[in-house]
């Protein structure tokens, strides 16, 4: 009945459907995929044996990882007609834009298009997890008057992405810090871009439709672009002794800390343990320890600034130690959200190909606030 409606503003708790692929409990801070504590695969398993988990709800054993390690390998690289357009566009293009854009060509020249069976999403999965790295990259160089790098067969995902962008191969803990980030942001259950990539494919629009509104909705700042703000806040405290003086002032204001504090997660965001060590292992490899300092003196006075006022504290999210690993990994801040996407796209597909076997229409209702009974005036007389 209509008048059994309820709202809840911003769907806040609204349970919008079922899913065996994540977990996300606040209360605990805990986040599981298919089984499998965040812990656990950040620290036992590789972005692909997680890619493969994401589709098919098991580890891979290791014929099945070789597999999908060769099926990536002979997909990473661009067709020539995406290259070609990406070389026309503004070099001042936003990156997200591009990304968005570069999706969209990615369905157009996928040999797969207009096949929209189980096989060929599989195999159009496959080619978005491959590519996106690759697409951004691409970008990157042609944008700086360089030509684009072609992937190097043999290398993961991470290691691929680090040398397309650098023309250099990244030593094992630089690949080992992207590695587990790709992890920790591979799927979050029904984010904001998760749940418009089910929304639009279950309309049974296409894959590369559903991946398009995941990107452009994961450009948005409440979203995505978090780990970008945190970066431009590091910058601008500079140096570790600052840090409390910038964050007491900002909480003062009533501004927020970017990267403090989570929607849904009521304690430290689980996947900030992870990334927290990640950061403090480049630090001490790479011997550039201030960006680490910087967020650790932020995260304290943060803290202090809040107990004081007798308030709960707010602990990092996953995008705030984010932050400082993409910036010592020599990845350009306005990248940070794309990279972001390069991770997230193997959750995005999971929920695609999830949603496409035992898809429902997803058409939500609304509560009317607006006026009822009004008659039309003639127009000579408004």
């Amino acid at each position: 009945m209509e008048d059994d409606k309820q709202f809840k503003e911003g769907l806040e708790d609204v349970i919008a459907g079922t899913s065996a692929i994540c977990d996300v409990n606040g209360a605990e801070g805990k986040l599981i995929y298919a089984g499998y504590d965040i812990h656990d695969l950040a620290e036992n398993a590789t972005f692909e044996e997680v890619v493969f988990l994401l589709w098919n709800l098991r580890l891979p054993n290791k014929a099945e990882l070789e597999a999908l390690n060769a099926q990536l390998d002979a997909n990473r690289a661009l067709p020539a007609g995406v290259i070609d357009i990406l070389r026309s566009l503004p070099k001042d293009a936003l990156a997200m834009d591009v990304l968005r854009s570069g999706v969209s060509l990615l369905g157009i020249y996928d040999s797969d298009t207009g096949d929209e069976s189980i096989e060929a999403n599989q195999r159009k999965a496959i080619r978005l997890v491959a590519q996106l790295g690759t697409l951004i990259t691409a970008f990157e160089q042609i944008r700086n008057g360089r030509e684009p790098i072609a992937p190097k067969a043999g290398l993961s995902t991470a290691a691929n992405f680090l040398y397309t962008l650098t023309g250099k191969e990244p030593d094992e803990t630089a690949t080992r810090a992207l590695d587990v980030a790709l992890i920790l942001h591979a799927d979050h259950e029904l984010n904001a871009s998760t749940f418009s990539a089910r929304v639009t494919v279950a309309t049974l629009a296409d894959m590369y439709s559903a991946i398009t509104s995941a990107v452009g909705t994961l450009s948005g700042a409440l979203h995505g672009g978090a780990n970008v703000n945190v970066m431009h806040l590091l910058a601008e405290i500079g140096t570790p002794d600052r840090a409390e003086q910038v964050v007491t002032d900002m909480l003062a204001s009533g501004k927020k800390v970017p990267g403090i504090g989570h929607r849904v997660y009521r304690t430290l965001d689980p996947r900030a343990v992870s990334l927290r060590l990640m950061s403090e292992k480049l630090a001490e490899a790479t011997g550039d320890s201030k960006w680490y300092e910087i967020s650790e003196r932020v995260q304290e006075a943060a803290d202090k600034a809040l107990l004081a006022k007798g308030k709960t504290t707010l602990k990092a999210n996953v995008d705030f130690f984010s932050a400082s690993v993409y910036h010592v990994l020599g990845i350009p801040t306005d990248l940070f959200t794309p990279v972001f996407a390069v991770s997230r796209v193997s959750g995005w597909t999971a929920h695609v190909l999830e949603q496409l076997k035992n898809n429902r229409l997803i058409r939500p209702r609304a509560i009317y606030t607006g006026p009822r009974d009004l008659k039309v005036t003639p127009i000579s007389e408004r």
